[in-house]
């Protein structure tokens, strides 16, 4: 088993997955070049590549930038360092999950939650296209309190530091590799 894994660089179950997820690839890509979808499937693989990175990933990058830098700034005279060190538990993270995950689901969902499909929808499933939005936007909300609820309790379980304390104890001013007295 070291003899593969050095060989290799990793555990077989990595590799086997991979032939896997490859055979599954390839199962699909024949599916679609046989189905004669491929000029359609191609276009949307492009434009949906083209519009990710010339518009999508610009906009995200800049809201987590922003989002990142009010985070880390939050509070007056502190530099980046010292709010890190002051909290372990970041607040930034505790934003992106949520928004990151209703981004998701309204990139896949936006032409029943924008209401472009509604014909098409009710031929399809049967339904009436209502309420797309509302339970978007309720799904939305309740991830950012669930996250809100879980950030919280990080708070309140976090132990005190040292400088909250006011003393720090003698074995964290010695640097490392230094013996104690005695």
């Amino acid at each position: 088993m070291t003899g593969f894994k050095r060989l290799y660089g990793s555990h077989p179950l990595h590799l086997g997955a991979h032939l896997v997820m490859l055979f599954v690839a390839g199962w699909a890509i024949n599916q679609i070049l046989g189905a004669g979808n491929a000029i359609n499937w191609l276009a949307w693989f492009i434009g949906a590549a083209l519009l990710h990175d010339l518009v999508l990933l610009p906009v995200y990058s800049l809201l987590d930038g922003v989002l990142g830098r009010s985070a880390r700034f939050g509070r007056r005279g502190q530099s980046a360092r010292d709010t890190r060190q002051a909290s372990s538990t970041p607040v930034v993270n505790h934003i992106r999950v949520p928004a990151t995950i209703a981004g998701i689901l309204l990139l896949v969902y936006f032409p029943v939650i924008l209401g472009y499909s509604s014909t098409n929808y009710r031929h399809d499933t049967g339904h009436a296209l209502t309420g797309s939005t509302r339970n978007w936007l309720l799904v939305s909300a309740g991830l950012f309190v669930c996250s809100g609820l879980v950030y919280l309790v990080r708070v309140i379980r976090r132990p005190a530091s040292p400088s909250t304390l006011g003393t720090a104890s003698p074995t964290a001013a010695r640097p490392p590799g230094e013996q104690s007295p005695g």
